[in-house]
């Protein structure tokens, strides 16, 4: 996989218009999808967050368009546009002025996922928090699945909160318009995905002024994601 190596999207897209070279080497899709991320990662430099931009010569076949990985203590925020029918599909209903905020809270939602890894706290639960309840199965297989499967949801209402934070924090006129296609997004999905069944913390944010002003988004979705864990978990 080619690497993108800048830890910003600053000066990854200054190198992106800058050089000619550079910029071959990306899609007009990549291009857009990395602009409109790009005041998510430039908070996330201020915040020294370790990102890697990876963008995937092909994809795979179950590759999503924009997603966060990590290796070697570092995030990786992973494009899989080309050749993936889904990066072309994801936005294909909503109009072409509105894809760009979408794309923004995307991007939010992935960057969440990497702020929660540099804290540490990745697949745990905040302090004073504990598993109730014992599940049994004959298989430890399956009890191995439904922990990850928990773990995994949990992580992914927590992202989801964030991208949220964020619209209410920077495009304050757009919560309505994003909040409404993740809701969307979440109920299309097949039973079989109940890893990513945020509903529950959606929910709880069903217009901006859910979350506490004056917090970073970060921290507006730590508030609400407990009030979820307390109330679903």
């Amino acid at each position: 996989m080619p690497t993108l190596t800048r830890t910003f999207a600053s000066a990854l897209l200054l190198s992106l218009t800058a050089t000619t070279a550079v910029a071959a080497q990306l899609t007009a899709l990549e291009t857009r999808w990395l602009n409109a991320a790009a005041p998510v990662l430039d908070y996330a430099r201020t915040l020294k967050l370790p990102i890697d931009i990876i963008v995937q010569p092909r994809a795979g076949p179950n590759d999503v368009p924009l997603a966060m990985g990590f290796a070697d203590g570092r995030c990786k925020l992973v494009l899989s546009m080309r050749g993936n029918p889904n990066a072309e599909t994801i936005l294909a209903e909503v109009a072409e002025e509105r894809r760009d905020v979408l794309i923004e809270a995307m991007a939010a939602h992935e960057v969440g996922h990497c702020w929660r890894y540099a804290q540490g706290n990745w697949h745990a639960l905040p302090a004073g928090f504990t598993e109730v309840g014992q599940e049994i199965a004959a298989n430890p297989e399956l009890l191995a699945l439904s922990k990850q499967m928990r773990e995994t949801r949990r992580e992914e209402g927590f992202s989801d909160l964030v991208a949220l934070a964020w619209t209410q924090q920077r495009h304050p006129d757009q919560y309505a318009h994003v909040a409404g296609w993740l809701r969307k997004v979440r109920d299309d999905q097949p039973t079989s995905h109940g890893s990513h069944d945020t509903r529950p913390w959606l929910r709880l944010a069903p217009c901006g002024s859910a979350f506490i002003a004056g917090a970073g988004p970060f921290e507006q979705a730590t508030l609400l994601w407990r009030k979820g864990l307390v109330k679903h978990e």
